[in-house]
């Protein structure tokens, strides 16, 4: 977020650059960021897409994940959006959006805006779109990020009004860009719970670059551009997009490899990838990083947890920091994801305007490096004990297959010593979506910004309302996190994001174990790749 405005009008206009200032924000294969948003240049042949990516729900109050933003981002409209190549965000289908008073967000809307159903957009479907997020609170929703939000006003047609809880918020306009904020069509979507993946392609509730011919969930989904378009972002460059899904990301590296597609998006193994870069057939793109990877404690059902029947907060902290005093995360790096993913000691990804490395020191040998004697240590001094009995979940559907290998190396560094002895499952992960809300006792999860601002790595996890759910509560690091989301001066906020990492890594409700960059691969013949720090991977600018 740019915080060089020294007044509050139009502050959510040129957010992104506070939290992306280290990053590199673009990878490009061919012709830049493609360079062609226009339908005149569209291909005559759609292109296919690959991934290993799953589907929630096309609902944006029901799904909170990658998989099913990559579709909402093509489908639904946005009132700020971020250009091709950027992570600042502007008006997409809005003429102006500003702070008209310290609480007030206003944003104007362009007039005559409909839906591919032959509805009206206005001001309404907007206030609808947001209220029914809140209304909702879907566990496996966004809803989270609306925390800072009191209530919306539409004066007229075109005219939205946001009020605030606290004044001058730093990340409005990029929450205004991300999953929590599609602007879906109140004619078809219920008010008050999830509306069917089949009601919405059914309905028609289209009105971004593309809408849905067919759809089958998880298996492949024919998209085609939607004409009457009328954001910032212009019309396709290609005539369509088939995208397909995959289960066995080696079937999607083969498939790449040979041609039958197009682009490969996301997840191939870092073994695969290695492979692919000397296949002269194709192109690998590499972006920004922001995506991580940590482990999330639930404090009521984990070991000594406070709905456990051998309760104790000391006990369980200290369970929580000698699992963070073993964890070797350089050799998970280089041994599972042949660095392709880095070390992460810290709760922002590092590139991050805030980022620090607080448990560096904490943990380990204070110098990165695990220490069994450290970790025999908190457990003899909190009276624990050993060996104690973890029951740790992953996934490898939506987090790649290497997160097999990636915990059974996890599964074998907190053994060693006898301090531990840990039960590792996998579950679908459509299941493991609902089931980790219900209790698992500790889990992979793993965290792909919405937007490009410190802020996204700490209140959506460590909020009181936290999308999490593992039931953490710090009031101080919650009273710091409306600070620096509300503080206009660069460096004091800078200082706060630090000392609420520090806090936070004290008390470990999550570990963050690596962090990773953004890596697709395409067939030569195709250009328009475009992987920045807005984090979206946007089908349009695509071409051959």
């Amino acid at each position: 977020m740019s915080l060089h405005h020294s007044g509050r009008g139009r502050l959510g206009l040129a957010l992104g650059a506070f939290g992306a200032s280290a990053l590199l924000l673009a990878g490009c294969a061919g012709g830049g960021t493609g360079g062609s948003t226009g339908g005149g240049n569209a291909s005559s042949e759609p292109l296919i897409i690959g991934t290993t990516d799953k589907i929630t729900s096309l609902d944006p109050a029901g799904s909170y994940d990658n998989g099913s933003f990559a579709v909402m981002n093509q489908i639904y409209p946005f009132l700020l959006n971020s250009k091709y190549g950027t992570a600042d965000v502007t008006p997409d289908i809005a003429t102006s959006a500003e702070y008209t008073s310290p609480t007030e967000y206003t944003v104007k809307l362009k007039p005559g805006l409909k839906f591919a159903n032959g509805d009206d957009l206005t001001s309404s479907d907007v206030k609808f779109s947001f209220d029914r997020q809140v209304k909702i609170a879907d566990p496996n929703g966004p809803s989270s990020l609306l925390g800072n939000l009191v209530s919306i006003a539409t004066p007229d047609d075109t005219t939205v009004v946001f009020t605030l809880k606290n004044a001058n918020d730093q990340t409005w306009g990029q929450i205004l860009s991300s999953p929590a904020a599609p602007i879906v069509d109140e004619q078809v979507f219920s008010p008050d719970k999830v509306t069917a993946d089949d009601d919405i392609i059914k309905g028609k509730a289209f009105a971004g670059q593309y809408v849905i011919d067919s759809y089958k969930v998880n298996e492949l989904i024919s998209y085609s551009p939607y004409q009457d378009y009328q954001g910032e972002l212009g019309a396709p460059a290609n005539s369509g997009i088939t995208v397909k899904y995959y289960a066995d990301a080696s079937n999607l590296k083969l498939d790449i490899a040979n041609g039958d597609i197009d682009v490969a998006f996301p997840s191939l193994s870092p073994t695969d990838i290695a492979d692919l870069r000397t296949n002269d057939k194709v192109k690998v793109v590499d972006g920004p990083g922001g995506a991580i990877r940590y482990i999330t404690w639930n404090l009521d059902t984990m070991p000594f947890g406070a709905k456990t029947q051998d309760a104790d907060a000391a006990k369980a902290l200290a369970v929580r920091q000698a699992t963070a005093d073993l964890i070797d995360r350089a050799a998970i790096s280089k041994d599972v994801y042949k660095d392709t993913f880095t070390p992460l000691y810290s709760y922002v990804a590092q590139g991050f305007t805030g980022a620090n490395e607080s448990l560096k020191s904490l943990y380990g040998d204070g110098s990165g490096g695990p220490s069994l004697d450290k970790a025999t240590q908190t457990l003899q001094a909190a009276g624990v004990t050993t060996p104690v009995a973890l029951n740790l979940q992953y996934n490898a559907d939506h987090y790649g297959v290497a997160s097999g290998d990636e915990y059974a190396k996890i599964k074998s560094q907190l053994e060693a010593g006898g301090l531990f002895t840990v039960n590792i499952a996998q579950t679908e992960w459509v299941t493991y979506q609902k089931q980790r809300v219900n209790g698992y006792p500790l889990y992979q999860f793993g965290w792909f910004p919405d937007f490009s601002d410190a802020d996204n790595y700490l209140t959506p996890f460590f909020s009181a309302n936290s999308f999490l759910q593992n039931h953490y509560t710090n009031t101080e690091v919650q009273d710091m996190l409306v600070k620096e989301a509300t503080n206009s001066n660069a460096d004091q906020r800078k200082t706060q994001i630090e000392q609420i990492q520090d806090l936070v890594a004290k008390d470990l409700p999550t570990i963050p174990v690596i962090q990773g960059t953004q890596i697709a691969v395409v067939g030569k013949g195709v250009v328009g790749t475009t992987l920045d720090a807005s984090f979206k991977f946007r089908y349009a600018p695509l071409h051959k």
